[in-house]
């Protein structure tokens, strides 16, 4: 079979789960089979060009098309136009804007479309959920559509699309960065103060339900002075908690760090990793904590329940159930052989289920049987 042409889409919301997850699956894919390249929405001049830049790190090819507010059908001639141009077999789309715009371009330049859905978000916002619900609908259309868990699976299927379009990839971790960075000797991001510090890496979205994190700290703080929470990442949801914060007795000591490219050294010196999400996939951010050896602990919610294993990778408490999960906290924090037992066997799970490897030869798989025509 010809070597592939695969071209990635994202309208990018700076650099979280899916921009990282592009980033690994085009790091990992077999140069000799897949001609990877990106194309990029640029809606703003203070847009956030990580993966861009990353993408270009590795030598590969990367495009930027200008789009003036948050949809605009021009894109859509300009994907067609790269499209023709770069000779492009496949064109893999990662969001719902992307979805709708990538699959209009297929249509127009007779190519195949993948849609990759990496979670659906559950914001109490009706203009962004109208989007969302097109672009479910979009995904009907698709020649197929790859989840990334069992979770987000089901959800295709409530939205009717057609069994034999989907075909689940398990979500993968690029381990080489982690591993780059556990290895590797740096000074102390924070003072060796005897600080327990609990983290948190990824977008302040509702779907993340930071709220019940800065709870369950604050109650903690009532018992247990000498602890931390660090929020690294940003979303719509920064401003109010942090004003939030800032009336708490707890608030000195809860850090909103913004985004950081040096987030995994900060994530190396975490002495817990934990989630309150209420909509997930299977969160990359997670992965990497574990990878990392840290202790990871968050709501049982579909995606979740994949990595942590009960009592064995992590530990989980149900939906909403602060005081459990503040429990949890306090054991991974305090119970110093059992959270070490806890991170060394997440570890091993991440590496023997989890890697972008093995994710990246099934996409691989996936690309050439929707040009060779199999199911």
């Amino acid at each position: 079979m010809k070597k592939l042409n695969v071209l990635q889409f994202i309208c990018p919301s700076g650099f979280y789960g899916a921009e990282m997850w592009i980033l690994a699956l085009a790091k990992n894919l077999n140069r000799q089979r897949v001609n990877c390249r990106l194309a990029i929405t640029l809606e703003s001049e203070e847009q956030n060009m990580e993966l861009y830049n990353r993408f270009l790190s590795l030598g590969l090819s990367a495009n930027r098309i200008r789009m003036r507010g948050r949809f605009n059908p021009v894109v859509i001639a300009r994907l067609c136009a790269l499209i023709k141009n770069e000779n492009i077999d496949i064109i893999h789309t990662h969001g719902y804007k992307s979805d709708l715009l990538g699959l209009i371009a297929s249509r127009i330049s007779g190519i195949k479309a993948v849609a990759t859905p990496h979670g659906f978000e559950n914001a109490p916002n009706r203009k962004l959920q109208l989007f969302i619900r097109l672009g479910c609908f979009a995904h009907r259309f698709f020649e197929k559509v790859a989840p990334l868990s069992e979770g987000i699976e089901a959800d295709l299927r409530r939205f009717k699309v057609p069994n034999g379009k989907i075909k689940r990839i398990m979500n993968g971790v690029d381990l080489d960065e982690v591993e780059e960075v556990r290895k590797k000797q740096y000074d102390p991001v924070y003072a060796n103060n005897g600080e327990k510090k609990i983290g948190y890496i990824g977008q302040i979205a509702y779907r993340k339900n930071i709220g019940d994190l800065i709870k369950i700290f604050d109650s903690l703080y009532k018992e247990q002075k000498n602890i931390r929470l660090v929020i690294i990442g940003d979303g719509p949801q920064r401003t109010e908690l942090e004003e939030r914060c800032s009336d708490l007795p707890s608030g000195k000591k809860i850090a909103f760090l913004g985004y950081r490219n040096d987030r995994l050294r900060y994530l190396k010196e975490m002495n817990i990793f934990a989630m309150t999400s209420s909509l997930e996939g299977i969160p990359r951010c997670m992965m990497e904590a574990m990878a990392m050896g840290i202790p990871v602990t968050a709501y049982e919610i579909p995606g979740i329940d994949k990595l942590i294993i009960q009592n064995q990778t992590g530990l989980m408490a149900p939906f909403g159930n602060i005081e459990e999960l503040k429990e949890s906290w306090k054991r991974l924090l305090f119970d110093e052989p059992f959270s070490a037992r806890i991170a060394q066997n997440g570890r091993r799970h991440v590496f023997e289920n989890f890697s972008a490897k093995r994710m990246a030869e099934e996409y691989t798989q996936l690309y050439e049987e929707m040009v060779s025509g199999k199911r």
